[in-house]
């Protein structure tokens, strides 16, 4: 057990690591609330007249926040994560200030059964009456008593047709050794084992320890052939040319495609991951009542078709989400929403069993090193 613990610590130490040399890189981590700097003395700020949001990168309009600060009066300090293993490491450790936090569906489940997370008071969240109701009770929230679903999508491949001339369908082009350096794969966990999961005709939610440890086997030998592990650093490697190949979280395709399109989107035939991204409010929260006003202003149908405009991920609003699909061209459509087919061959992320944890986070320790 003693070595188990020792284990864990190194994770997080990595994880943090991780996340505060992505804050120094990028700038978006700190103080600053909507690219203002922060008021004389106002430094993080507590009480009732500020919030700190946590979120993904280039996962908001940053014009909501000056709306939602001007309406209110309440200041948002606004954070970008890079991963939510990183994002679970630092509430792990204490220390963080958050109020309002955006993981993803399993990470959700995890911070729940680990009691991260406050149940939320709906009376001050009326506009949870707009949330699609396929967006409702999902698994990771059954009851729904701890989040408000706020962007989905899909993963899938993103690759350059001026350099690979030909249709990719599969997810074994990330394992093809003709592309050899130019082959980008995702910097997180349970991300990366699902490419390989998939292709090799297993489900992301197995706990089968051989089936991971075949990934596994199969992640290994993907490594020489790759360029780097990335998570943001994806958009610029893709735009430029710099890397053929890579998979990403669909929606995004949109932006990397306005800057280059030679680039080609697709959902491989062996299926992919749904994703439900949802706002929480963490324990700990130094304004839970204004953390609740925020998560209800986010769900309003105005600035929630704001902003999908400016990021392109669906709401969970299902009136914003209708009118912008309305908005769309064929190819943003598919991008953006998934058919019924389609959804047909996607899997959500579970919370897996601690044990199964143990083992991705031994896995990936070995795989990175």
């Amino acid at each position: 057990m003693k070595g188990k613990t020792k284990l864990k610590k190194i994770i997080i130490l990595i994880a943090l690591l991780s996340l505060a040399l992505t804050a120094a890189l990028t700038g978006c981590a700190g103080q600053e609330p909507t690219g203002q700097a922060p008021e004389q003395g106002a430094g993080q700020g507590s009480g009732q007249d500020v919030i700190h949001v946590h979120n993904w990168g280039y996962f908001i309009d940053r014009d909501v926040l000056r709306i939602f600060e001007e309406e209110y009066g309440i200041r948002v300090n606004y954070h970008e994560f890079v991963n939510n293993e990183t994002l679970y490491a630092a509430l792990s450790l204490g220390g963080m200030i958050a109020d309002v936090i955006v993981p993803s569906d399993y990470m959700i489940a995890r911070m729940i059964e680990e009691e991260m997370l406050y149940e939320l008071d709906f009376s001050n969240i009326p506009n949870y009456s707009l949330i699609d109701p396929r967006f409702r009770g999902l698994s990771f929230d059954p009851d729904n008593r701890f989040s408000v679903a706020y962007k989905v999508g899909t993963t899938g491949l993103i690759y350059n047709s001026a350099m690979i001339p030909y249709e990719i369908t599969s997810w074994a082009a990330l394992f093809d050794e003709r592309f050899a350096g130019q082959i980008l794969t995702f910097n997180n966990p349970r991300d990366a084992f699902a490419v390989a999961l998939q292709y090799l005709g297993h489900s992301i939610n197995t706990t089968d320890e051989d089936q991971l440890q075949e990934a596994f086997e199969l992640l290994l030998q993907q490594r020489p052939l790759l360029q780097a592990y990335v998570m943001d650093e994806i958009f610029d490697k893709m735009e430029s040319g710099e890397a053929w190949i890579g998979p990403w979280y669909a929606p995004d395709f949109l932006i990397m495609y306005e800057h280059n399109p030679n680039l080609r989107f697709v959902r491989p035939t062996e299926g992919t991951n749904f994703f439900v991204n949802a706002m929480v409010v963490p324990r700990g929260s130094q304004n839970r009542e204004g953390a609740e006003k925020f998560i209800n202003f986010m769900a309003r149908t105005d600035i929630a078709l704001m902003n999908m405009r400016a990021i392109n991920y669906a709401s969970a609003n299902y009136e914003a989400a209708a009118i912008f699909s309305e908005e769309l061209n064929d190819l943003e459509r598919d991008v953006v929403f998934v058919g019924p087919e389609e959804y047909a061959n996607t899997e959500v992320f579970y919370h897996l069993p601690r044990h199964i944890l143990d083992l991705y986070d031994r896995l990936w320790v070995q795989l990175r090193s």
